[in-house]
């Protein structure tokens, strides 16, 4: 069986079929970093659970599923820029 690809087809791979590598790379070093400081500051393993749930849980539904498929990288680097100069796009002609 061929496949005929479309010459400005762009193919990317991804994890799963669902996740391209750099988000899951940084998705992996978000949970690391959450579990080494609630390792570190929390003793009740319900408060970890609780904790690392609510600050991971929402960026991987958002790498997952939000921005069509936009690396999670870029836009987060999107949200900086927009932050850092907000006026520039909010300004108001007289």
């Amino acid at each position: 069986m061929k496949f005929i690809f479309p010459q400005n087809y762009r193919f990317h791979t991804k994890l799963f079929g669902m996740l391209d590598y750099p988000t899951a790379f940084f998705n992996f070093i978000w949970w690391c970093i959450i579990f080494i400081i609630t390792k570190i500051f929390l003793v009740d393993l319900l408060t970890k659970i609780i904790i690392f749930i609510i600050t991971c849980f929402p960026i991987f539904l958002i790498s997952l599923f939000g921005f069509q498929q936009e690396n999670i990288l870029y836009v987060l680097y999107y949200l900086f820029i927009f932050l850092k100069s907000h006026k520039i796009y909010l300004y108001k002609k007289s």
